[in-house]
């Protein structure tokens, strides 16, 4: 696996300095050329390409890291709204039967804004 990476490395490396050596190196992996420059902020442009592959829209936080071999890796993590959807229902197989926690809370929400109105 590392071999596949570090020519997968070497493709995207030199596809713009060496177009023939790229069509006569043999690939596990074919990555298109997708090249991109940092600005004097550090900041890149994620090709449109990889961006809709990966549902990269703005706000999408990236995790950074440097492979072994020192490829920089950058994983798109999930949202708010993705992570909450996940967690959703997880603690039910533990509440007692007939338990409502949400209803619970409505009801605390509803005691706790009358007592307010009467004080």
């Amino acid at each position: 696996m590392e071999q596949v990476c570090q020519i997968a490395t070497t493709k995207c490396e030199f596809s713009t300095q060496n177009q023939s050596f790229l069509d006569k190196t043999p690939s596990l992996i074919t990555i298109d050329p997708m090249i991109t420059t940092v600005t004097g902020k550090n900041q890149i442009t994620i090709p449109a390409k990889l961006a809709s592959q990966l549902d990269i829209q703005p706000g999408t936080r990236l995790d950074w890291s440097v492979g072994s071999d020192g490829v920089l890796i950058a994983r798109p993590l999930p949202g708010r709204s993705e992570l909450a959807r996940r967690a959703a229902g997880m603690g039910r197989p533990w509440l007692p039967a007939g338990a409502d926690p949400v209803a619970d809370l409505v009801n605390e929400r509803v005691r706790e804004d009358e007592e307010e109105g009467s004080k």
